[in-house]
């Protein structure tokens, strides 16, 4: 008879005997057990991978050996392992491509996910050396910051800070207190079109506030991107400070 225990995340997990005795190392025997889960659609992409207790128990193997089987099945890229959080099924990577005109909410649509944008700070500060001279200011000059959250499917994938001129761009903190987009914002402020000048493409290791929000482990890369959007007229409109979630995004720079 065929037994089954239950896990919150990822169902019902079938007790699979392991056959000893015949060659096999049991890891490997563990990692085509779960590799045949992944690839049929059983544990699909970014569910949570029963614990290591739970595999030792299906399995009947310690925990060494388990670990073992996960590491393997890390370095193929069919699962991610967090620290603090657990294991999970590696998630598709999205293309990102960086062009004249990239707006987030498109790029996520056109690869049939559905975009959000979670604002999660809004303030007027004095810009400082680096932002003044990306929008073309005095230092000390009021600018607003935007914190966002760019999320496709319900996941975070990215971390944003956009820094628009206050003076030009008067009452943008309230249109994105009432609503995340960036490109609707702008319009209903009279830009209805911007193309991106610059963008600066670089990669660390995130901070504990970023890991948090991106919901990765603090041991994974972040891509970071600093670029500058101007107008028709070549102006400035922003400077966008945004760091991608590595294992969910890849960057395509386009001509």
């Amino acid at each position: 008879m065929v037994e089954t225990s239950m896990t919150a995340a990822a169902g019902p997990v079938i007790a699979s005997p392991l056959a000893r005795g015949q060659g096999v190392a049991l890891w490997r025997q563990i990692v085509g057990s779960l590799e045949k889960e992944i690839g049929s659609g059983q544990l699909p992409p970014g569910a949570r991978l029963p614990t290591e207790a739970e595999l030792s128990a299906r399995f009947a193997v310690n925990r060494h050996t388990v670990r073992r089987a996960m590491e393997e099945l890390q370095s193929r890229g069919l699962v991610r392992i967090e620290q603090g959080r657990g294991s999970f099924v590696a998630e598709d990577l999205l293309d990102y491509p960086l062009g004249p005109r990239t707006r987030f909410s498109e790029t996520i649509r056109r690869q049939n996910r559905e975009p959000q944008g979670r604002i999660l700070r809004l303030e007027e500060i004095n810009a400082d050396a680096i932002v003044a001279e990306a929008l073309k200011l005095r230092r000390g000059r009021p600018v607003v910051a935007a914190e966002r959250l760019g999320l496709a499917d319900g996941r975070p994938v990215v971390i944003g800070t956009h820094y628009f001129s206050a003076a030009r761009f008067p009452g943008i903190a309230r249109l994105l207190a009432e609503d995340s987009s960036i490109t609707r914002a702008l319009a209903a402020l009279g830009l209805g079109d911007y193309r991106r000048q610059v963008t600066r493409i670089t990669a660390r290791m995130p901070t504990a506030e970023e890991a948090a929000l991106l919901e990765q482990a603090r041991t994974r890369p972040v891509l970071v991107t600093e670029a500058v959007n101007v107008d028709p007229a070549g102006e400035p409109v922003e400077l966008s400070l945004a760091c991608y979630a590595a294992g969910r995004m890849q960057i395509l720079v386009e001509s």
